[in-house]
């Protein structure tokens, strides 16, 4: 009895997720890093001129670009590419206006504890490093809006979609760590 061989292509989607994830772990390493050299610094103490309504209308911003990413990929799951595309660049605004947000923190914080002052380093560089990450997402999604207006994406062909939803997630989840550690935690 002869065997006939069936060439079946490898699925590469598992050994992409898992390569993401392990760009999680390692990324979440930098934040935790970065997050608990806050608290060895200045322990639950925190400056009173942190702009509280502009960190939580930031935050609320980042976290609604969550759910129209979440709608994006949902949407190319069940293959409707104009509520995927409709959501996809909700996301972008959404984020786009998060990254302006943090500029005018920037802007303001510079008055009350510059760079160079212990709490300036640690503000503006948790929320450079995140904000890197989002500007980061943005590309990432723009990228996902202009080749799915050319109908590259599909019921077929998610991964590219998935990828950079979950890369969106993770900076949000960053994000829902970073604001307690800068906003919230006082003494």
């Amino acid at each position: 009895m002869q065997t006939v061989r069936v060439h079946v292509p490898y699925d590469h989607t598992h050994t992409r997720r898992i390569g993401l994830w392990l760009f999680f772990i390692s990324e979440g390493f930098l934040f935790l890093a970065l997050i608990s050299s806050r608290y060895y610094l200045f322990g639950l103490s925190r400056p009173e001129e942190l702009n509280q309504a502009l960190g939580l209308l930031i935050t609320t911003i980042l976290l609604l670009s969550s759910l129209t990413a979440y709608r994006a990929e949902t949407s190319i799951l069940h293959g409707d590419q104009g509520m995927f595309l409709r959501n996809t660049l909700a996301t972008i605004l959404l984020g786009s206006l998060f990254l302006v947000g943090v500029a005018l923190e920037w802007a303001e914080a510079f008055r009350f504890f510059p760079p160079h002052t212990r709490f300036g380093t640690i503000f503006f560089t948790l929320t450079g490093m995140h904000g890197f990450h989002v500007l980061s997402g943005v590309v990432l999604l723009v990228f996902l809006y202009f080749h799915g207006r050319r109908g590259r994406f599909g019921v077929t062909n998610t991964w590219p979609v998935e990828g950079v939803i979950k890369y969106w997630h993770f900076v949000d989840v960053v994000w829902v760590f970073i604001y307690p550690t800068l906003y919230l935690v006082s003494s």
